[in-house]
């Protein structure tokens, strides 16, 4: 409850001071969230599995804490530059607008990739179990989805430069 407040905090702050403050409330709920985590699972599994259970747990933390980082990086390194276009292109007045509608086209991005992913699979292998016998089929059917999502950023690209030449053509306010 205390990072839930913390979160909608952050998105409700009207000043940096506000802001920090609001996320030093997550960084408090978020610390409570791994020994809570730790007390559910000891509940809820009996005393035989607890090593594997608490084994799979501490793997999964720091694979985290491992892959985090890199993923973050790609993520500020995709998203800094993306935010930047966005927010030059509006007034001040419009940043929560604007920063509303990225974070809305990036969900729905995501929704429809994912879809795009359940559609290619329930096309090409359709209704079975992934057993060891179709994984042919689901590598195959894997390799096709990331060739047309890599079409996709390939043609996205090409759009972003184009869009580069369109704003350089566009008379100022």
């Amino acid at each position: 409850m205390t990072f839930t407040i913390g979160s909608v905090g952050c998105c409700l702050s009207s000043s940096t001071a506000m802001l920090v403050c609001f996320r030093i409330v997550q960084g408090i709920g978020s610390a409570a969230m791994y020994p809570v985590g730790i007390a559910i699972l000891t509940s809820v599994f009996p005393a035989g599995e607890l090593g594997w259970v608490l084994g799979i747990n501490g793997v999964c933390v720091y694979l985290g804490f491992s892959v985090g980082p890199f993923l973050g990086l790609g993520y500020a390194l995709f998203a800094a530059p993306n935010m930047n276009a966005v927010m030059r292109s509006v007034k001040s007045r419009f940043y929560g607008v604007a920063a509303g509608t990225l974070s809305t086209m990036r969900i729905t991005g995501m929704v429809f990739s994912t879809g795009i992913v359940l559609l290619s699979f329930s096309l090409y292998i359709g209704k079975v179990q992934i057993t060891p016998e179709f994984y042919p089929f689901f590598l195959r059917c894997m390799k096709l989805t990331f060739a047309f999502f890599g079409i996709l950023c390939f043609g996205g690209v090409f759009a972003s430069f184009a869009s580069r030449n369109v704003r350089k053509n566009v008379p100022a306010d």
